[in-house]
C-alpha cells in the first residue's frame, strides 16, 4: 500500500459551517450479492451488519454503506485495507464477489456546524429536512457524483479524489459568510 497522502493535504476553511478534507481514508468497494457468508465477512472488517437500501452502519472509526442492490463500501482505517481485503478473501473464496481498494481513489470531506445542511442544500438535490441519521444518499455535488450521511453533528461527504479540489471550492464558497439560507 502507497504512503497515505490525502487528496488536499487537509485543507480546511472556517465560513458559516466548518469545512475540512479527512483523508486519507481506507475505503473497500465490495460487489456481493445472495453470497454465503457475506454478513458474517463485513462483521468480521468493519463490526456492523450489512446495511439496508440507502443506510449506512458506522461502528467508530468503520462503516459499511450501502451502494447499490449488489454494492457496499466499506470504511476503515487506511492502514487495515490490506488485511480487510485479506479477510475478505478468505472468508468469500469461492462465492462470486469482488472486493477492491478504493482508498487513493475517493476524497472525504466534513462539513460540521449548525447549519451545515444549508452548505450541502445548496450544492444537492437532497432534502435535509427527511435525511435521517444512517441514511446514506448517493446522489451529486453540483456536477460530480457524491455521497453523503449525516454523522456526529455534521456531514460526510465521499467524491472521487479527481474532483476534490473541485468539490472542496464548492463547499468552502458555499459555506461563505453571510451567504446562509434564510
Amino acid at each position: 500500500m502507497s504512503n497515505p497522502v490525502s487528496a488536499l493535504n487537509g485543507a480546511s476553511f472556517q465560513g458559516f459551517a466548518s469545512i475540512r478534507e479527512i483523508g486519507p481514508v481506507g475505503m473497500i468497494t465490495l460487489r456481493a450479492k445472495g453470497v454465503m457468508g457475506l454478513d458474517k465477512a463485513v462483521k468480521a472488517v468493519v463490526g456492523t451488519k450489512l446495511p439496508a437500501q440507502r443506510r449506512i452502519e458506522v461502528n467508530g472509526d468503520r462503516a459499511c454503506g450501502w451502494m447499490s442492490p449488489d454494492e457496499y463500501l466499506l470504511i476503515l482505517p487506511y492502514a487495515e485495507v490490506r488485511d480487510a481485503l485479506a479477510s475478505l478473501a478468505k472468508a468469500l473464496a469461492g462465492e462470486h464477489h469482488l472486493a477492491v481498494d478504493v482508498s487513493d481513489a475517493r476524497a472525504v470531506f466534513r462539513v460540521e456546524g449548525d447549519k451545515a445542511d444549508q452548505v450541502l442544500a445548496k450544492l444537492s438535490p437532497v432534502d435535509f429536512a427527511t435525511l435521517e441519521p444512517g441514511e446514506l444518499r448517493r446522489t451529486r455535488t453540483a456536477q460530480v457524483a457524491a455521497a453523503m450521511w449525516s454523522q456526529d453533528g455534521g456531514f460526510t461527504v465521499v467524491c472521487f479524489r479527481s474532483v476534490a479540489g473541485y468539490v472542496m471550492g464548492l463547499l468552502t464558497h458555499s459555506a461563505q459568510p453571510g451567504s446562509e439560507l434564510a
